[in-house]
């Protein structure tokens, strides 16, 4: 593909078969298909193929590396283009540099620039033309076609062929000569720089996702059945297997220490600048590095399971995705290069009307050449690509292009509570039974059932069991987990309920509620009798006090939402400072919670990292999930932070997402703001023969390259830190 035209064609196609959504991107040369199972990907490959396009399916190991031989194969034809172009365009352009019969020769050196080295403009430009179709290439192959042949039959046919003809040039207009050699020239020569320059950049643009693909180890030291260390590519490992990492390697995959106790450096991944101390037992991530002791790590998730992998599909889905300003911005593109070729038809037959036929071609090569949309084309993918890839090394994961429009509008960021603004990281701070129940038997009791749970106040119930009792565990069976609320199961025979109040009145047991306490309270009954119940708490994340300070500092409203008790809700509400407190809500209420929200105005931003939030994420405009939170939570959100600071998942993060994905929408705005102007500008200063045809080429040439290095100033973009008022001040601002 070569321009927004390119891609909204094949886009148009594919979308025409029956169940097929895909989403075409210029700037990574990709097609994100979601199509039916009986429709295999090799009948969508060869759809592009009869378009005269290449396509092929995306290869298991990472992005592609073909951008690589693109720009070498640019380059050549470029070099050649430059060194043949830069004598044509002195002799032509200087007077006193032509001899006689100089004209032939600059006709034998325009030749191969714009037959071998324009042959990617006419081979495109021939290829659409079969398919009825026209792009900006199209307009390029005419441009410096027209003006060579034009030029040639001008040799031959009339005295513009002599020994003494001489050949005046002006920058503006310069339209009264018969011979445009040096335009063909030019056109191709300035086009191929711009287009070897904008596929370099869009490679830079594309180093996030590459780099992410380069981070995980290509090799493992796996542990055979008989003990012995076998080094084997990373593809041979499965789930189950063990393996070997020594301090310093990069640990292969995602899986749990069994042996060894080590510091575990996870920089490149998450951003974690503080190594994280991990003993058997302890969660580990592939790609991350082992600095300390030897480890014996089980495999458990590999290839397109792993942590790094998931974190690379969310980068491309984004990278690939399309805002609605970009799709209309390809819509025009698909109809202005025909509305382009019917205007230069008709500024020829206007000035061939009221000037000599040789100036009525200056004018119209100069439309054609003037009016490609490329920087069009080029304005939001590049932006995108930049901008995602930017959040990705900044620990923030931007699923596509429909969240960075959301996040511009976003006035209100709710938090749930545990696991969020807390660490997650609970334990029981009290046990409380009811009279004649021992201490003992309510914990073992809860514990039997909350041990089949993944929540953290079920695990901080399990790990106190262990400290209270150490005889065998229970049989437990029919279990059941309702999301917000508690579970229930048979537990040697007997029907306990382990939840809060609204769970146990659910199963019609009656409790003695507590005076309000700090902590969560976990209710405990067994066979419809109340045994008591008992207090878990939990710590505040370290960055939750400066993440609602900046959003503050925004203008943006914070709403702590929790299905929590009111004391225990207020208790963290107080830590935080100033924050809307919205307690004791079901993980359906939740969801109704931030459906009230927006219907009274408005644009909400959910962060929450449980099976229980994944209502309220889908619900808001903006989902925002914690990445060590649950599958379903990160599949159900929008954006997904996975920066670590201290060990546990960096709050700010979110704020950052917020900035960033402003200033990435206001990037784009402004490569939309010159990519119209530009034509709009351009095209009447051509059309009344005031533009060159080189002037144009160099000008069109200049503005897409223009569009690319305005998206690259993402790469550097850095949040602001706010210490001061006048910080904050700055970053509200600049969003």
């Amino acid at each position: 593909m070569t321009c927004a035209a390119c891609a909204n064609r094949i886009e148009r196609k594919l979308n025409r078969i029956d169940g097929v959504r895909a989403t075409v991107n210029l700037a990574t040369t990709t097609a994100d298909v979601t199509h039916p199972p009986s429709l295999p990907v090799s009948d969508l490959v060869a759809t592009i193929v009869a378009m005269g396009y290449t396509a092929r399916p995306p290869l298991p190991d990472g992005p592609a590396s073909a951008g690589d031989h693109t720009d070498e194969v640019l380059r050549r034809r470029l070099v050649t283009a430059a060194l043949l172009t830069a004598p044509v365009l002195a002799v032509s352009m200087v007077p006193a540099w032509q001899f006689d019969w100089w004209q032939w020769v600059v006709a034998l050196l325009a030749g191969p620039v714009v037959g071998w080295a324009g042959w990617p403009f006419h081979r495109a430009a021939i290829r659409n033309a079969r398919h009825g179709s026209a792009t900006m290439d199209t307009l390029v192959s005419l441009g410096a076609s027209v003006s060579y042949l034009w030029s040639a039959w001008a040799l031959v046919a009339t005295p513009a062929g002599g020994p003494e003809v001489r050949m005046t040039f002006a920058l503006l207009g310069g339209h009264d000569h018969a011979l445009y050699f040096e335009v063909g020239a030019a056109l191709v020569t300035f086009l191929l720089t711009g287009r070897w320059l904008e596929a370099r950049a869009r490679s830079r643009a594309g180093s996030a996702l590459r780099g992410l693909a380069e981070l995980g180890a290509r090799d493992v030291a796996l542990l055979t059945a008989s003990g012995q260390e076998q080094r084997v590519p990373i593809a041979d490992i499965r789930v189950g297997d063990r393996f070997v990492v020594r301090p310093g390697e990069k640990i292969a995959t995602d899986g749990v220490v069994e042996v060894g106790v080590s510091a575990v450096d996870a920089a490149l991944l998450t951003g974690e600048s503080v190594p994280v101390e991990v003993s058997p037992g302890s969660a580990v991530t592939g790609a991350t590095i082992n600095s300390g002791g030897r480890l014996v790590v089980r495999a458990t998730r590999v290839g397109e399971d792993t942590r790094l992998a998931q974190i690379g599909r969310l980068v491309a889905q984004a990278q690939a995705g399309k805002a609605r300003v970009q799709r209309l911005a390809d819509e025009v593109a698909g109809v202005f290069v025909p509305f382009v070729l019917v205007l230069a038809l008709a500024t020829f037959a206007g000035w061939l009307a009221l000037a000599p036929a040789a100036t009525a071609v200056g004018v119209a090569v100069a439309v054609l050449i003037v009016a490609c949309p490329c920087a069009l084309g080029l304005a939001t993918p590049t932006a995108l690509l930049v901008g995602t890839g930017r959040g990705a090394q900044l620990g923030v994961l931007i699923r596509g292009a429909a969240a960075l429009e959301s996040a511009r509008r976003i006035d209100t960021v709710v938090f749930d509570k545990t696991g969020t603004l807390t660490t997650g990281r609970m334990r029981v701070s009290g046990v409380h039974p009811a009279h004649g129940v021992r201490r003992d038997e309510i914990v073992r009791t809860a514990a039997a059932v909350e041990s089949y749970a993944e929540h953290p106040v079920a695990q901080a119930i399990v790990i106190a069991a262990g400290q209270h009792s150490g005889t065998d565990s229970p049989t437990v069976t029919d279990f059941r987990a309702v999301p917000g609320r508690g579970a229930s199961a048979m537990v040697d025979g007997k029907q306990i309920v382990v939840g809060n109040t609204l769970h146990l009145a659910d199963a019609g047991i009656s409790v003695d509620t507590p005076t309000p306490v700090t902590d969560t309270v976990v209710h405990v009954a067994c066979d419809g009798r109340w045994l008591g119940w008992i207090g878990v708490t939990d710590s505040l994340r370290d960055t939750a006090l400066p993440a609602v300070a900046r959003l503050r500092g925004l203008g943006l409203r914070p709403v702590l939402l929790t299905g929590d008790n009111p004391a225990a809700a207020g208790a963290i509400a107080n830590q935080v400072g100033p924050i809307e407190v919205i307690a004791g809500v079901t993980p359906e209420a939740k969801a109704a919670t931030i459906r009230r929200l927006r219907d009274d105005g408005h644009t909400v931003a959910m962060i929450g990292d449980g099976v229980n939030d994944a209502a309220a994420l889908s619900e808001a405009d903006l989902g925002i999930a914690i990445a060590t939170g649950s599958d379903i939570a990160i599949e159900a959100s929008d954006v997904t932070l996975v920066r670590a600071t201290a060990g546990t998942v960096d709050l700010t993060a979110a704020v950052d997402a917020l900035a960033l994905a402003r200033t990435t929408l206001r990037t784009i705005k402004v490569n939309l703001f010159w990519a119209f102007a530009y034509n709009i500008l351009m095209i009447p200063l051509a059309g009344i023969g005031l533009v060159n045809p080189m002037l144009a080429a160099a000008a069109m040439a200049c503005s897409s390259l223009l569009v690319v290095l305005n998206s690259l100033r993402l790469s550097r973009w850095q949040p602001t830190v706010p210490g001061t008022v006048e910080m904050a001040e700055t970053e509200a601002r600049a969003c």
